[in-house]
């Protein structure tokens, strides 16, 4: 992945006028969006074989599409940041599926792993919705928090049988 030119970075800051984290955080965060968004674009367009307002050499001859782009719905994305609105593609058909965000899941910063290490670390449910909530400002269900621990169980009760080395 390339990094951001420092002169483009730099264009950015002093266009914005930021005056405080916080502002710099939702930039941020929308930014993020944006990314997330472009990433579904384009999963969807090389699914489909052509880009935005193009059809492909098969439709071309087809009186009938087999799939168009039909749209986009909308999602609330939980991230580190807070949450974000995206706006996820759909075709037609109902073929394409983001595989960067994937169907009926709502994070996406790894906020499922610090869930598990605060579980492992032998908090209750209800403390550690109430950690997620102090911490990110996201609130989540006990159920949630114990839904993502029992998705985890059967890989932790295989690393806790794994053969050990003799020392």
């Amino acid at each position: 992945m390339e990094k951001i030119p420092a002169e483009l970075m730099k264009e950015y800051v002093n266009s914005q006028h930021f005056t405080s984290t916080t502002e710099i955080m939702g930039a941020m965060k929308q930014m993020f969006g944006d990314v997330l968004q472009k990433v579904m674009e384009g999963e969807l367009d090389a699914q489909l074989g052509y880009e935005k307002s193009e059809r492909s050499a098969k439709d071309a001859e087809k009186t009938v599409s087999k799939n168009y782009r039909n749209g986009y719905s909308q999602k609330t994305i939980k991230l580190q940041l807070g949450e974000v609105q995206v706006k996820i593609p759909r075709d037609r058909s109902g073929e394409y599926e983001p595989k960067i965000i994937e169907k009926y899941n709502r994070n996406a910063d790894g906020m499922e792993d610090k869930i598990l290490s605060l579980y492992a670390c032998g908090m209750s449910q209800r403390d550690i919705s109430e950690q997620i909530k102090s911490l990110y400002d996201v609130e989540i269900s006990p159920e949630l928090v114990s839904k993502i621990s029992e998705k985890i169980m059967p890989e932790l009760a295989a690393w806790q049988n794994r053969p050990l080395e003799s020392v």
